[in-house]
């Protein structure tokens, strides 16, 4: 089978059916490949930001009312800091909010169900949205025109002015094609598994981040999910993990039998799925994300964020502003490494502030002592809480983490 498109979109998770929508939206025409069938996994937090809940509402908000309605996701209020020392920092994503009365900021649902609700949204534009399942792109050849892309089983070619790369941190067009490498000091290794019955879930479901002094600068999780399900994982920086010769799936079963408070609530619980690995390609560097005739996003771009692991959000905004970009493209006939630079700029634009800053926090909580400083002030200051909560909406608020400043002004602060 021979297809020629003008728009290629490797990769149909979060971020490629964000662009391929975005595109149909605008009555742009696209071809969206995955190498799976859906409903499929993709090893993850699955938390989903307030980022998705934008993205969402920009495409088409009834996506949006479609997902609350569905049983596949919880509401998140907001987040539990953990300090080394073990106190608790509970920040609400909003000042003050009524968990009955309001839609939620955030949502977590299992990627099975959230990529697999938004795949199926690709079927509303049958006219401009051609959708291949089961079609694992591998060669890829730069033409005069664009690329011709090739199946393993060369069974399907495909020839595209612009390639938009979206299959993720194992993304064979960013490493092969784009020279995207993997970089310790910038990546993370990440187990995840699926428990029930885990004790002392937040009424508002906030998520919860234990930093543990021995693996700092990377941390224990716990998110909630529907019917009392939770997903748990470990994520530390690969160069900590190299030089330690860390083992991630030991390190999350001794945390669970044997830290002294996480153990407790783990009494009851049971091991709903294996425990599953997987790589998180960080933001914190800027690196080249486009070339002659080809975007990357999300993950293949290493966009996720340094301090928290987020990356669906990132993934669908990079997903977002890929197609704007690409529909310049197309008017302008222009697909060149220095007319997509343009895209490059947007995404840093709109990005980087965040992952500068979460590079710096997560710089910050290589220091236990400094952790469980502003934690513990937070538990007698109002005016802190109230401010680092602000810090979730506001990113001057967020900025002023990095400045030495604000820790001076917190020690003699009451």
């Amino acid at each position: 089978m021979n297809i020629t498109t003008e728009i290629l979109i490797i990769g149909a998770g979060p971020g490629g059916v964000s662009t391929a929508l975005q595109l149909a939206k605008q009555n742009i025409s696209c071809t969206i490949v995955d190498k799976a069938f859906f409903p499929r996994d993709k090893i993850c937090g699955d938390a989903l930001s307030g980022k998705v809940v934008e993205v969402l509402k920009k495409i088409d908000a009834t996506l949006l009312y479609g997902l609350q309605l569905q049983p596949i996701q919880v509401g998140s209020w907001g987040v539990s800091f953990v300090a080394p020392n073990n106190k608790v920092l509970e920040v609400p994503f909003k000042q003050k909010f009524d968990i009955n009365n309001q839609q939620p900021p955030g949502y977590i649902s299992k990627r099975i169900h959230f990529d697999n609700f938004l795949f199926q949204a690709l079927k509303k534009y049958p006219n401009h949205i051609q959708v291949f399942e089961n079609t694992d792109l591998t060669a890829f050849e730069k033409t005069r025109n664009g690329y011709r892309a090739t199946s393993k089983d060369g069974e399907t070619i495909i020839n595209a002015k612009i390639v938009i790369s979206a299959d993720g941190a194992q993304s064979r067009f960013a490493r092969f094609t784009c020279n995207m490498k993997v970089e310790p000091e910038h990546y993370c290794a990440g187990v995840r598994a699926y428990y029930k019955n885990v004790s002392g879930m937040h009424h508002a479901n906030f998520i919860e981040l234990h930093f543990i002094k021995d693996l700092l600068p990377g941390y224990f999780w716990i998110f909630p999910l529907p019917n009392g399900e939770v997903n748990i994982g470990v994520g530390i920086r690969s160069d900590k993990i190299s030089k330690h010769k860390l083992n991630l799936k030991n390190i999350l079963n001794d945390l669970i039998k044997n830290h002294p408070e996480i153990s407790k609530r783990f009494v009851n619980a049971e091991l709903v799925d294996d425990v599953k690995g997987f790589g998180l390609p960080l933001g914190s560097k800027k690196r080249s994300i486009s070339g002659d005739n080809y975007l990357l996003i999300g993950d293949a771009a290493s966009l996720i964020d340094p301090f928290t692991g987020e990356g669906i959000g990132n993934a669908m905004i990079s997903g977002l502003l890929a197609a704007n970009h690409a529909i310049q493209c197309l008017q302008e006939n222009n697909f060149s490494a220095t007319f997509n630079t343009q895209y490059d700029q947007a995404v840093y634009k709109r990005l980087w502030s965040e992952l500068k800053l979460s590079r710096t926090m997560q710089q910050l909580v290589v220091f236990p002592w400094l952790f469980n400083f502003v934690v513990n002030k937070a538990a007698t200051n109002t005016t802190l809480r109230e401010t680092i909560s602000a810090m979730f909406e506001d990113l001057d608020l967020r900025d002023r983490l990095r400045k030495p400043s604000f820790y001076l002004d917190l020690m003699f602060s009451k």
